[in-house]
C-alpha cells in the first residue's frame, strides 16, 4: 500500500554532502543521475528547487586537505573553491536536458530580515515561473557563526517556506529515521512533534554537517508551515519519482495542517494592518472568485502610510474588508500607480518591483462581496 501524498506542484529537494561527495570529491556521475531524475519531474510541470550541499566537500581536496577542515577560514576557502565546481556540475547536468539553472546563495541574515526574505522569495518565484531550477546553498564563503543558517537541512526547510513548497524531500545516506537507531527498521511515518530522541544516534557521515537530528528539526520546521517532509536514501534508483508516486520509501514526517491553511492563519493572525487599499468591483470579483492578484488598475484609493512589504487590508468602496495581504509597494507608490496598467509602473515610478501590488500567494480572503457567498475561512 502506497503513501497518500498531496499533489506536488513545487518540490524542494535537499541533497547532502555524503550523497554528492562521499569521499570528499564531487561525484559528477551522482549529480548527473539526480539531475536526470529531477528533469523528468520538471518535465511534467513540477517546479523544482535543489538545496545542494557539497561546496566544502568538493573543495577541500583541491586545497590539499586530507579531510574536511575544522577551521573557519579553511572551510570558507574550501567553499570558495568548491562552490563553482558544484554549480558547474549541476549546470551541465541539467543543461543536458534543456533546463537552465541559477545559483542562489544566502545566509541567515537574508531570511531573518523580512524585506530581504520577501525579496529572496520573489527572486526564487521569478526563476520558477521562468522554468529555471534554482540551486540553493548557504553562502559558506562569507558566513560566520553569527549569521550562519547552520546546516543545509535547516536551509532546505526555510527554502521550502520561501517557495511555498508542497513537499520537502531530503536525500541522505540514511534510508530514513531508524526505529531505536536500528538501520534494519525504517519508520515509515513520523509525527515530527513527537519526542524522537530515542531514535537518534549521535553519529553522522564523514563529509556531512548534520545527521538525523538536523533532519528531524528541519521536518519540524516545515511541518509547522504545513509542508510534509520525506527523508529518503539518495543512492536509491529513481528515488525521486518513486517518492512522488507514493511508494513507501524513507520516512514521512507529516504536516499537521495543510500548507494553505497554515499560510491563511499567518496572514489573518498577523499584526494589525498598516493601512488599506480600496478596489473597484472588477478587482474585487477577480480576487474573490478567480484567486487573482491585485493589479494597480483596480485600485481606487489608499489609506495609511504603510511601507513596502507591510500587511494591508483590501476593501471595496463603501464595503467591508474582503482580503488581507502583503503590499509589494509602499502607500505613496500605490497612490501614484493606482488605476494605471501594470506596464506603466516603471514609467511612473522609474522602477518596478512586480506587476502586482499584492500577489495572490500573499493574499487571503476574509469575506466575499455581497451576492458571492459568506465569509471565507
Amino acid at each position: 500500500m502506497g503513501r497518500a501524498l498531496p499533489g506536488v506542484g513545487t518540490l524542494v529537494v535537499k541533497i547532502g554532502s555524503a550523497v554528492l561527495a562521499p569521499e570528499g570529491r564531487l561525484d559528477e556521475g551522482r549529480v548527473r543521475g539526480l539531475a536526470e531524475q529531477l528533469a523528468r519531474v520538471h518535465g511534467v510541470g513540477v517546479e523544482v528547487v535543489v538545496v545542494s550541499s557539497g561546496a566544502v566537500a568538493s573543495g577541500f581536496g583541491v586545497l590539499g586537505f586530507a579531510r574536511p577542515p575544522r577551521g573557519i577560514a579553511q572551510k570558507q576557502a574550501s567553499a570558495a573553491v568548491g562552490q563553482p565546481l558544484l554549480m558547474a556540475a549541476w549546470g551541465a547536468a541539467f543543461a543536458a536536458h534543456g533546463i537552465a539553472t541559477a545559483q542562489a546563495l544566502y545566509t541567515a541574515e537574508d531570511l531573518d530580515k523580512r524585506p530581504r526574505y520577501l525579496n529572496t522569495r520573489r527572486t526564487l518565484g521569478e526563476l520558477l515561473a521562468r522554468r529555471v531550477v534554482p540551486i540553493v546553498n548557504e553562502n559558506d564563503t562569507t558566513s560566520f557563526a553569527e549569521i550562519k543558517v547552520g546546516d543545509n537541512d535547516r536551509l532546505s526547510a526555510l527554502t521550502a517556506d520561501l517557495v511555498n513548497a508542497d513537499l520537502l524531500l531530503i536525500l541522505s545516506t540514511a534510508r530514513g529515521l531508524y526505529a531505536h537507531g536500528n538501520p534494519r527498521h525504517v519508520l515509515a511515518e513520523v509525527d515530527p512533534e513527537d519526542d524522537l530522541s530515542e531514535h537518534v544516534r549521535p553519529d553522522k557521515s564523514a563529509t556531512g554537517v548534520g545527521g538525523i537530528a538536523t533532519k528531524i528539526e528541519a521536518a519540524r520546521m516545515a511541518a509547522r508551515w504545513g509542508i510534509p517532509t520525506i527523508v529518503a536514501p539518495g543512492q536509491e534508483s529513481d528515488v525521486v519519482a518513486r517518492v512522488l508516486r507514493g511508494e513507501v520509501i524513507g520516512s514521512l514526517f507529516a504536516a499537521r495542517v495543510g500548507r494553505t491553511t497554515a499560510r491563511k492563519r499567518w496572514l489573518l493572525g498577523a499584526a494589525r494592518s498598516s493601512g488599506s487599499i480600496t478596489v473597484d468591483e472588477g478587482a474585487a470579483r477577480a480576487i474573490t472568485t478567480r484567486d487573482a492578484s491585485l493589479l494597480p488598475g483596480g485600485i481606487t484609493g489608499v489609506d495609511g502610510g504603510f511601507a513596502r512589504d507591510a500587511t494591508v487590508d483590501i476593501r471595496m468602496a463603501g464595503g467591508g474588508v474582503i482580503a488581507r495581504g502583503v503590499a509589494v509597494y509602499s502607500a505613496e507608490e500605490v497612490r501614484q500607480i493606482a488605476g494605471k496598467r501594470a506596464s506603466e509602473i516603471e514609467k511612473i515610478l522609474g522602477y518596478t518591483y512586480a506587476d502586482e501590488v499584492v500577489h495572490r500567494s500573499d493574499l487571503v480572503l476574509t469575506q466575499r462581496p455581497a451576492g458571492q457567498g459568506g465569509r471565507v475561512g
